[in-house]
């Protein structure tokens, strides 16, 4: 997949959700719900910068050759918002590309959910999950597909430390993603 499409996709994601958001008030009660958390988390939610540099390949499902070739270093970025709700839970739009496991780029847009457990004033501890957009060669060649994973972060005034781990079988998979969040606005 060549640059442009990837930040073509990247542009249609982003301005989808300001569309989507800012125009949508009839349908079910728990859709305008989640249309109004959109919302609120683009116009009112903090602009975030995300980096992405680190994917560890279980070592219990690869043999030490496929570890050898795989990428691991899955260096990338892009940008979010994000926005702590009345309860102080974390919710976050965004959307960034990194390389993957063969060193292609992969786009990924996004929501994601975490429930914060404040430890001292200036760190915070989070446990949610995020539903994403993303493409990859390998998987269903650049077509764009939905998935969800479990994530939990780490805070620290405004930088955040989040990990996921992607679930798979024997050579699949099975892969802990770290990614790291800096907020630009305080």
């Amino acid at each position: 997949m060549n640059y442009f499409r990837i930040c073509l996709l990247l542009l249609v994601v982003q301005n989808s959700w300001a569309e989507v958001t800012e125009t949508y008030s009839h349908g079910p009660s728990w859709l305008q719900t989640i249309c109004h958390r959109l919302q609120q988390i683009w116009n009112e939610g903090d602009r975030d910068l995300y980096f992405t540099g680190y994917a560890w390949h279980n070592r219990h499902t690869y043999a030490k050759e496929k570890i050898a070739q795989y990428n691991e270093t899955a260096w990338g970025g892009g940008m979010g918002k994000s926005l702590y709700d009345e309860k102080g839970n974390l919710h976050g739009l965004y959307a960034f590309a990194f390389l993957d496991s063969h060193k292609n780029i992969e786009p990924i847009a996004g929501y994601a959910y975490f429930k914060m457990a404040r430890l001292t004033e200036n760190i915070r501890l989070g446990a949610g999950v995020t539903a994403f957009i993303t493409a990859r060669s390998d998987i269903f060649h650049n077509i764009p597909f939905p998935g969800a994973l479990p994530m939990a972060s780490l805070t620290y005034r405004r930088a955040s430390l989040a990990a996921t781990y992607i679930p798979g079988a024997k050579g699949a998979g099975n892969v802990l993603f770290l990614l790291g969040k800096w907020q630009l606005d305080v």
